[in-house]
């Protein structure tokens, strides 16, 4: 389903607000069926400093409903995160000197990818530098549905179109700094007007744009532009993007569009850090912890 016809959009329009009666009003995908019609999700990233990275975002991804999640990462931390994940299949890729996928294990990482319905590039990959090598191998050859989150981004920061093949298909999760760098412009001043920047990057690659701090903005290549107000002051803590970035990846592999999976998981990503907040208070909470408040939240909203 599009994006809902009746919510403002537009460069010269303010963004409409996401709210649960907003979301209502534009439903996700059935998630009745097999696991094969939940949609099957790659989740690519990990390193050997943080591997924990691509578990947050496979976890996000199958608490909000993505039938098949399988994990590419580093050779040396595949099995204690296949362990840890035993609900997912893990590949284990070549490592480079720094503790990152090799660049020459994009042949294999294609096969992979083959036939999924989303693709989820960048989180946990330690350096700016690996991400972009490795993602030159790996994006110009996908035709499926991609969210490029965290250092992934470098790869724009290099090549401004290097997902326009894929036309409406991408979808950016960059955090403040990281846009920032995909617009080759200073942190202060996309602080500054956060809703414009967003804009701008969006113009700039050609692909759905989520960003934000305190608050968030979605916008869309169609000009329709989205603001998220929910949110907590716990939820700026290490891996909270990860999950953010998984829950936006597994709804885009269950059929929803980039900019639908963008509203809906940051929406539900802000809320699970509100619902955290009333029972733990504005700080203390973990990243992991947002993960189980995922389902509640999306029942939370459809009821």
């Amino acid at each position: 389903m599009g994006e809902p016809q009746a919510r403002p959009g537009g460069a010269e329009q303010a963004p409409g607000l996401v709210t649960p009666t907003v979301l209502r009003e534009w439903p996700l995908p059935d998630p009745r069926g097999t696991k094969d019609a939940k949609g099957r999700l790659v989740v690519v990233g990990g390193s050997v400093s943080t591997p924990g990275a691509v578990l947050l975002a496979a976890e996000a991804a199958m608490r909000v409903g993505a039938g098949k999640v399988q994990v590419a990462t580093t050779a040396g931390t595949a099995v204690a995160l296949g362990v840890a994940l035993p609900e997912a299949f893990v590949l284990g890729l070549d490592e480079d000197d720094g503790g990152d996928i090799a660049p020459v294990a994009a042949g294999r990482l294609l096969e992979q990818c083959d036939g999924a319905d989303a693709v989820l590039l960048g989180p946990g990959i330690g350096a700016p530098e690996a991400a972009c090598a490795l993602l030159e191998g790996v994006v110009p050859h996908l035709d499926v549905p991609v969210v490029i989150d965290a250092l992934g981004t470098a790869y724009l920061t290099e090549r401004s179109d290097g997902v326009r093949h894929l036309a409406d298909r991408a979808l950016l999760t960059p955090n403040a700094t990281e846009l920032s760098k995909v617009l080759d412009e200073e942190a202060a001043d996309v602080d500054r007007d956060m809703l414009s920047a967003t804009r701008r990057a969006c113009a700039r690659t050609g692909a759905t744009v989520l960003s934000g701090s305190d608050v968030s903005y979605v916008v869309a290549p169609d000009g329709h532009a989205w603001c998220l107000e929910s949110g907590a002051p716990g939820a700026a803590a290490a891996g909270s993007g990860d999950v953010k970035a998984g829950t936006v990846a597994g709804l885009l592999a269950r059929g929803a569009t980039p900019a639908q999976a963008a509203a809906w998981g940051a929406y539900l990503h802000g809320r699970a850090a509100e619902r955290l907040t009333a029972s733990v208070g504005r700080v203390g909470f973990l990243a992991r912890e947002l993960v189980g408040q995922l389902p509640l939240v999306l029942a939370e909203v459809e009821a």
